[in-house]
């Protein structure tokens, strides 16, 4: 196996964003410039996908300010992600971007737990890769973190950002948008529906 489908649900589910893990750059609201994969290919495809769980804002992050979306896979609900096919080397790349950790060569996936689909990359918030199921025979995975703590709310770059790419990938008008971000938990109160999908109208 040597590709293998990336899920983002969080600021990577815009396009433009997730093309600076690949090619390399500094997203629109962003502070850090990245260094891109070693091959930096396109991905060959991407589509939309639900994963089981549930997503919250929390943590600070360094990148946009406010709290960073992070998939909890044990939790009820659904979330609407964005897979990329990618090579597993350029996986490898990706995460390590992610976590500010290196990873040498490709990753492993065959070191993921044969129950749990779980493969355990170290201590933080993103350090945990996870198998959530297949696509055209190929194995979905992402990145997930704990049950929700250290609640805050995230930015408006970073919302927008979201924003951006549900509308990109799904086709979702900014009313669906709103009440889609504004429901994850972090989000309110100072997030409302209205307010989100104002920022949902910018990002179009």
């Amino acid at each position: 196996m040597d590709r293998v489908w990336y899920v983002a649900y969080g600021s990577n589910l815009s396009s433009e964003r997730f093309r600076c893990y690949v090619a390399g750059g500094r997203p629109e609201g962003g502070a850090r410039t990245y260094v891109g994969c070693r091959d930096r290919t396109e991905p060959v495809a991407d589509a939309p996908v639900d994963l089981p769980g549930a997503v919250y804002f929390g943590g600070r992050s360094r990148v946009w300010g406010g709290g960073m979306a992070t998939y909890d896979p044990h939790a009820r609900g659904s979330v609407a992600g964005r897979a990329y096919l990618l090579t597993v080397g350029q996986l490898a790349d990706v995460v390590a971007q992610e976590t500010r950790t290196p990873i040498e060569g490709a990753l492993d996936l065959g070191r993921m737990h044969p129950s749990t689909g779980r493969l355990h990359l170290g201590p933080g918030r993103y350090r945990t890769l996870v198998r959530v199921g297949a696509r055209r025979g190929l194995p979905l995975v992402t990145l997930a973190g704990d049950a929700a703590h250290d609640i805050a709310a995230p930015s408006a770059a970073y919302l927008r950002t979201m924003a951006a790419g549900l509308r990109e990938s799904r086709g979702w008008p900014p009313s669906i948008v709103g009440r889609y971000l504004a429901a994850l938990t972090g989000a309110r109160p100072r997030w409302t529906p209205s307010a989100i999908a104002d920022l949902a109208r910018v990002a179009a």
